[in-house]
């Protein structure tokens, strides 16, 4: 199969755009889940976000790059759906990361 640029980046910008939705509707997943399950977590997705606008000559700040991602502010989600994070997942976490 072959797709065009064109296509292949609406396609691509679909699907994070539907990964975004599905996070910010998923607020009962927090952050050290993700990356302990899959290497990444909401504040990586704005990260990137930040990153790939600099690259097309677009500052975009943290916050704001935070709010795209999370449909909000940080502070605000953070009240609202943050949780202390378990001994076990923090347990995982250092040990993806080698205890550092």
């Amino acid at each position: 199969m072959t797709i065009d640029p064109p296509t292949q980046d609406a396609l691509d910008a679909a699907v994070l755009r539907r990964l975004v939705a599905h996070l910010q509707a998923r607020t009962d997943v927090q952050n050290i889940d993700l990356m302990n399950l899959a290497g990444f977590c909401r504040n990586c997705l704005s990260k990137w976000y930040r990153e790939a606008a600099l690259e097309r000559g677009v500052e975009v700040g943290d916050a704001e790059a935070r709010e795209r991602v999370y449909g909000m502010p940080y502070a605000e989600w953070k009240a609202r759906h943050q949780t202390e994070a378990t001994d076990a997942g923090r347990a995982a976490f250092a040990g993806a990361r080698g205890g550092d």
